[in-house]
């Protein structure tokens, strides 16, 4: 289906987190991602993209803005390996769902970083 659309594609999704210290600890040194840039923003916090692989969406580390619910973001990370993922992740302490097999999904499980945003890390092979 043809589009007219001047949106290419999403090159962001941003973490409100209250602590953007923390944050980059637990989703660096924890989940694993990418420190790709960190620099000073004129508003007295700092602009930091991590990625959680080779390619992909970038994940940015915003300062929470004062009424930003954290919660159920929306967002699905994969992997190649849901059982390895979910021991990895338990064995650095981060907070994890058992892992969900259903028939008619992939393999998922859930989790939450300390701000209180979850997300679900899913199988990226076919189901």
């Amino acid at each position: 289906m043809a589009t007219n659309s001047p949106i290419t594609g999403v090159r962001t999704v941003s973490i409100p987190v209250e602590n953007q210290d923390a944050a980059l600890h637990f989703y660096v040194d924890i989940l694993g991602f990418t420190k790709l840039n960190e620099k000073p923003t004129p508003n007295g916090g700092r602009w930091i993209e991590l990625q959680p692989g080779e390619k992909g969406v970038i994940v940015t580390l915003e300062p929470a803005l004062t009424g930003v619910v954290r919660g159920a973001i929306g967002i699905r990370f994969t992997t190649d390996d849901i059982d390895s993922a979910h021991t990895t992740l338990q064995q650095q302490g981060a907070a994890v769902d058992e892992i969900l097999r259903w028939p008619w999904v992939p393999p998922m499980f859930a989790f939450s970083d300390p701000d209180g945003n979850a997300f679900s890390i899913t199988a990226a092979a076919e189901f």
